[in-house]
């Protein structure tokens, strides 16, 4: 692992098991997990093997049903579901395969919700949306809406999203899956410059081997346990 600093996201012993009726499904536990301010990390892992579920813990989108998950020094389950909401919005950014642009919002009313949620002034927000789009290569569609967009600039402007609150860590659950290859490869490169640039943290689930490799740290997620994989076996 390379030294980047301290970590931003850290879990202690993590656990989650799925509890529906009768049946106990448990999905992965005893999990220890620290990324350090800058490092880049890719998780990997067969289908159903708990992936996005582990994102999720480490976002404060879900709960664990053991352990714990520290954000920026902060343990998350002493947090009241407000404070944890600032906190994500504050500290982390996201990417999923599927945009998640709001349909009737342009790119930089999209881009500039985060900024908002903080309660900064709508010019601010603007400003700040605008100078991100634009180093994405979006300057010309900022007042276009998703559907008037491509599926590539559709995800640039949902990294763009992910990082205008200036987040520790953007955690990314197949962030390139529904892109072909060259457009994954474009948005997978724009992700490594700015985590380059701004010492962004990168944490991403992603099948791409070949986009994995090119991570500081990759891990496996296999039968409810993360273990370190060689780049050689990668």
């Amino acid at each position: 692992m390379q030294a980047h600093g301290e970590a931003v996201v850290r879990a202690e012993d993590l656990g989650k098991t799925y509890r529906e009726g009768g049946l106990t499904t448990p999905v992965f536990s005893g999990l220890d997990f620290a990324v350090p301010a800058g490092e880049t990390v890719a998780i990997l892992g067969a289908s159903g093997a708990g992936k996005s579920t582990l994102l999720h813990l480490l976002g404060g989108l879900d709960t664990p049903s053991a352990g714990e998950v520290y954000v920026a020094g902060q343990k998350m389950s002493a947090l009241s579901d407000a404070a944890r909401g600032q906190l994500r919005n504050r500290a982390l950014g996201f990417v999923y395969q599927f945009h998640h642009l709001l349909p009737e919002f342009t790119a930089l009313e999209n881009v500039m919700l985060p900024v908002l949620l903080r309660g900064a002034a709508v010019a601010d927000a603007a400003t700040r949306a605008r100078e991100l789009l634009e180093s994405v290569g979006l300057g010309p569609r900022l007042e276009h809406k998703p559907g008037e967009l491509s599926g590539g600039e559709r995800q640039r402007a949902a990294v763009a999203r992910a990082l205008v609150n200036r987040p520790a860590c953007v955690l990314g659950d197949e962030p390139t899956g529904n892109l072909d290859e060259r457009t994954a490869a474009t948005v997978f490169d724009l992700m490594l410059e700015l985590n380059r640039a701004h010492r962004t943290s990168l944490v991403l689930v992603t099948h791409a081997r070949s986009l994995a490799r090119r991570l500081d740290r990759v891990l496996e997620l296999h039968e409810g346990r993360l273990r370190e994989v060689a780049p050689s076996q990668v």
